[in-house]
């Protein structure tokens, strides 16, 4: 995958990365959050999205849908040091594109860590695939039911 397609998301993504966000996460983590009990909490990941690409050090980094015109493939988003958010939206599942957004991100952290809730087997085959190891420490998620989120580090050398 041709990481020069990846661009730094401006203001006017936020909706855009709400969307992706939202239909990737009723798409894998209905078993956690079930929908009819936690409706997606739409407004708090766009005021999330508006924060963090006004946020001095992170990046946001999209890839616009070359399928659909009319949205995002994917995102990821990162610190110096932590990955914050990947999704890929359910459409393009299966692509390449999370592993060519996660080699985006890797590429410009130190120390790379990150955050992944317990049950999502999905995720954590992935992490573990590309060679990411959980560290052992654990932390309540921000939104309700607070499931666990495990701590992941990509070891380098």
């Amino acid at each position: 995958m041709d990481q020069t397609r990846f661009r730094q998301a401006t203001p006017e993504d936020a909706q855009g990365l709400l969307d992706v966000e939202r239909a990737a996460g009723i798409a894998a983590l209905g078993h956690i959050f079930p929908p009819h009990m936690y409706p997606f909490p739409s407004d708090e990941v766009r005021a999330k999205w508006e924060a963090a690409l006004a946020e001095p050090g992170v990046r946001v980094l999209v890839l616009d849908d070359d399928v659909d015109s009319s949205r995002l493939a994917c995102f990821v988003a990162h610190d110096g040091r932590l990955l914050r958010h990947l999704a890929v939206h359910p459409a393009r599942w299966g692509s390449g594109l999370a592993r060519a957004a996660m080699d985006a991100a890797v590429a410009e952290m130190s120390d790379p860590r990150l955050w992944c809730l317990v049950d999502n087997d999905q995720a954590i085959g992935f992490y573990e695939h590309l060679g990411w190891r959980r560290t052992g420490r654990t932390k309540a998620a921000e939104y309700a039911p607070f499931p666990d989120e495990v701590e992941m580090a990509l070891p380098r050398g």
